[in-house]
């Protein structure tokens, strides 16, 4: 397809289904707080809350994986090297196995460090405790998806990715249903629901990415292990993780300076981060797109199709932005109040709504030229960028927060996303003509 015509047809053909594929994700969120919830007791309901906080932070400490490997299969794609496709995925898919074992290994002190950072009490830490011990097995299945779902995006094979998302979802609710409700597992059920989801996943996953196994290539093994390609794959997935390290302090940071405003701020801000979510779920179809086109355009070192498709990609993303946007403006205040029950959190929430009708439109540029670096596999200029967004940020908590409070933090925030998108734009000349 590196051949195919750029088009707005291939650009929706790519984001729609990321797009349908991330809106089953909260809904798996809202199952598990729910089948708990009928236990009648309030101890569980925190287990399960903290444990799939901790279990998502230790994944999500691998989430480059996905990325770096979208980039560099679809660079591969684009330079007609099917050899080198399927070698990467045979060596993204190890690394993720790999990766998931160590933490099974190292499980306890991983554990005990989450919980010394974010103690609970000790019936609900007893209770994570056993969720974690469970959900654990499940690591490494869940970091090869993230190979996965990379080499589908970076083949343009997103329906594919829908596919996955859906069944291992879908799974994950029937089994929550079944083993808590019917059989009475409790948390425990909802831990082995997870588990087999996740490996039936990734089995399904490998199944669909069985074109990488119809010749040799993926166990091309003195190709998998090449010195110099697996350089190359640590340095683009470690600026890639040390990028999204700087961008979780930066949220971090946001959600624990909210909480001197006191707990009814601190809860009208947690609300808001949904609409924050919401955004990054319906966005990142484009942004994906961004990934596949570019990449394939840097491996067929054509600067016409890389200008091409991160215009294209570029103008969906915005109108989808926008079109967010006014959404936000017109139902904001009807989520904000199916969210939050408590009268004060729902009048604190709208004094703060104008922020996330606004930040589609200002974060646009910064989660599109994600895409096209990713993509384009300029992690190092990523990495720098985000280190250099960060100093506006923390300069404007420092001015804004004494004098404007919440506001003065949801500025602060605007501005990062702001200068993401300022900061990479100012290097893309330099891709440009770097694939020239």
């Amino acid at each position: 397809m590196a051949d195919t015509p750029l088009t707005h047809r291939r650009v929706l053909a790519i984001a729609l289904p990321i797009v349908l594929a991330n809106a089953t994700i909260p809904i798996l969120g809202a199952v598990d707080t729910g089948v708990v919830g009928q236990l009648g007791e309030a101890a569980p309901i925190g287990a399960v809350g903290i444990g799939a906080v901790i279990i998502s932070l230790l994944y999500w400490f691998f989430g480059f994986l996905r990325m770096g490997t979208s980039g560099m299969v679809a660079q591969a794609h684009g330079a007609g090297d099917v050899a080198e496709t399927g070698a990467l995925l045979t060596r993204s898919v190890i690394f993720g196995v790999g990766a998931g074992l160590a933490l099974i290994v190292f499980q306890w002190p991983l554990f005990a460090a989450a919980f010394a950072l974010a103690p609970a009490s000790a019936e609900v830490e007893g209770l994570a405790e056993t969720y974690l011990a469970i959900r654990i097995w499940g690591a490494p299945a869940a970091i090869a998806i993230y190979a996965l779902t990379g080499w589908l995006i970076a083949l343009e094979r997103t329906r594919a990715v829908l596919v996955l998302q859906v069944w291992m979802n879908g799974l994950n609710i029937a089994l929550d249903l079944w083993f808590v409700l019917d059989l009475g597992w409790g948390i425990e059920g909802v831990a082995v629901a997870t588990i087999i989801a996740e490996w039936t996943g990734c089995a399904l996953g490998l199944w669909l990415c069985r074109s990488a196994f119809a010749g040799n290539q993926w166990k091309d093994w003195p190709r998998v292990f090449d010195r110099t390609r697996i350089s190359r794959m640590v340095a683009v997935n470690r600026d890639i993780m040390l990028r999204s390290v700087i961008l979780k302090i930066a949220f971090t940071s946001f959600l624990f300076l909210g909480a001197r405003f006191g707990d009814v701020t601190l809860a009208a801000n947690q609300v808001l981060m949904q609409f924050l979510q919401i955004t990054a779920f319906s966005l990142d179809g484009f942004a994906f797109a961004a990934e596949a086109l570019v990449g394939q355009a840097v491996g067929a070192h054509s600067v016409a199709r890389l200008r091409r498709a991160s215009i294209l990609t570029s103008v969906w993303g915005t109108a989808g932005a926008i079109l967010l946007g006014l959404l936000f403006w017109i139902i904001g205040p009807w989520l904000i109040d199916t969210m939050a029950k408590a009268p004060d959190v729902q009048t604190e929430a709208r004094r703060y709504l104008l922020w996330v009708i606004a930040a589609p439109v200002i974060g646009i540029a910064s989660w599109m030229l994600d895409g096209i670096f990713i993509g384009a596999t300029r992690t190092r200029e990523m990495r720098d960028a985000m280190a250099v967004a960060a100093v506006p940020y923390a300069l404007a908590l420092a001015v804004l927060l004494p004098s404007l409070a919440n506001h003065g933090l949801w500025a602060s925030l605007m501005i990062l996303n702001a200068a993401r998108g300022v900061t990479l734009a100012i290097r893309y000349p330099a891709l440009e003509r770097a694939v020239a």
